[in-house]
């Protein structure tokens, strides 16, 4: 993918909120709210089907709205009617998606109903209806965002917001309440070309490494944290349930897993970062990770192999965080005008770099490759990384070529 100069982009701006006592209360209970009905929908679509043959869809649960907010008016009411057809819309994705996967005969996954830790986001679908960003624009330097039913909330803006505000959404994480502005017509900053190329191979011991033979060691955010989040998780398990002192150890797991994540993101946006400044194309592997992680478990009949051993390289995989640097290379890629080539990796470890030729026999260890054929030797990852590269250059000329 490439980006022309001057192209204006799609982006997510998030920024932390600091609502008083009661904002935050008023916060609460607009998910809670929303929570409910999402709820509701559901079991209206559920009862209806089961009971007469019938399917709901997202005009007969949105015309139904007026009626459900004049029965309630210190409830339901309080909130936008947008933010809550916005809820609805939700269910009927969760829904359209459910369908898909049986037609594509995967795993259906029945649409679930939403507990009290598993909804935490509400939105609205258009700045000044029932939200305002930026209420009060004559304040010299703090920023405001107005909320229907809960007031002018404190924004802890800490960089511009570029383009044009489209859609409002809140979140709570743990204790913390985000909002997050998706924009429209961002504009992008394409970066001075500097005619270098580069392909990365993405590992466990090394996060990264480059054709060009630099290493990044892989972090382990969550393996350095593992003993404190154990602990915490153990604490949490001795909790009688529904009591105050669970809620405080279930908040203080979240805290930790939040802190991870955090980390996490930082380490993978410097890392993309310093990557788009220094080449201009960038060839990585196309991989699925949802395939690399898969349990090896197995069934009853077939039980598997080795499941300790994957089970641990499953989680140093998740750990890694591949997923998450992908797609933020990709998006500062975009921004930057720079090109992200991917390439299927199948063959690129085992195959020599210098004669092409592919055996198994190649990999001495996990970091020492040896051509049986021609003696090249190298890094293990700094081969794959050398096929990688041109892999994707010959995928490029393809590409010009057609």
């Amino acid at each position: 993918m490439q980006a022309t100069p001057g192209v204006t982009l799609r982006r997510s701006f998030k920024f932390l909120l600091r609502p008083t006592a009661r904002q935050a209360a008023a916060l609460a209970a607009c998910l809670e709210d929303h929570r409910t009905l999402y709820n509701a929908a559901l079991e209206h679509r559920r009862t209806a089907y089961a009971k007469a043959g019938v399917s709901v869809r997202y005009g007969d649960q949105s015309a139904d709205l007026k009626h459900i907010r004049a029965d309630d008016p210190y409830g339901q009411a309080r909130w936008s009617f947008s933010s809550q057809q916005a809820t609805l819309r939700r269910l009927d994705r969760a829904f359209t998606a459910f369908f898909t996967r049986i037609r594509q005969g995967r795993r259906p996954g029945y649409p679930r109903f939403k507990g009290r830790g598993r909804f935490d986001t509400v939105e609205w679908p258009k700045d000044g209806d029932g939200c305002r960003w930026d209420s009060q624009p004559g304040h010299p330097t703090v920023t405001f965002l107005r909320l229907q039913g809960v007031g002018h909330v404190r924004v802890h803006r800490h960089r511009r917001v570029a383009g044009t505000v489209k859609t409002i959404s809140v979140t709570r994480e743990g204790t913390r309440w985000y909002v997050v502005l998706s924009c429209d017509e961002v504009p992008g900053h394409a970066l001075p070309a500097t005619g270098a190329v580069v392909g990365i191979d993405m590992g466990v011991a090394s996060l990264l490494t480059t054709s060009d033979g630099e290493h990044l060691v892989n972090p382990g955010h969550l393996a350095a944290s593992a003993d404190r989040l154990a602990a915490a998780q153990r604490n949490l398990a001795r909790k009688q349930r529904r009591s105050q002192r669970r809620r405080k150890a279930v908040a203080r797991v979240a805290a930790l897993h939040a802190h991870v994540r955090r980390q996490r993101l930082d380490g993978a946006h410097k890392t993309a970062l310093a990557l788009i400044r220094g080449y201009d194309v960038i060839v990585h592997e196309d991989l699925r990770i949802a395939n690399l992680t898969r349990s090896a478990s197995g069934t009853v009949e077939r039980p598997g192999r080795k499941v300790a051993q994957k089970t641990g390289l499953n989680r140093s995989i998740l750990d890694a965080g591949w997923g998450v640097f992908l797609t933020i290379l990709s998006h500062k890629a975009e921004s930057a005008g720079r090109e992200l080539i991917a390439v299927n990796p199948a063959g690129t470890s085992r195959t020599c770099a210098r004669c092409r030729h592919c055996a198994a026999d190649n990999r001495v260890t996990q970091a020492e490759f040896r051509c049986t054929a021609c003696g090249h030797a190298a890094h293990a990852d700094v081969n794959a990384a050398e096929n990688i590269l041109r892999a994707g250059l010959a995928l490029r000329r393809a590409t010009e070529a057609a």
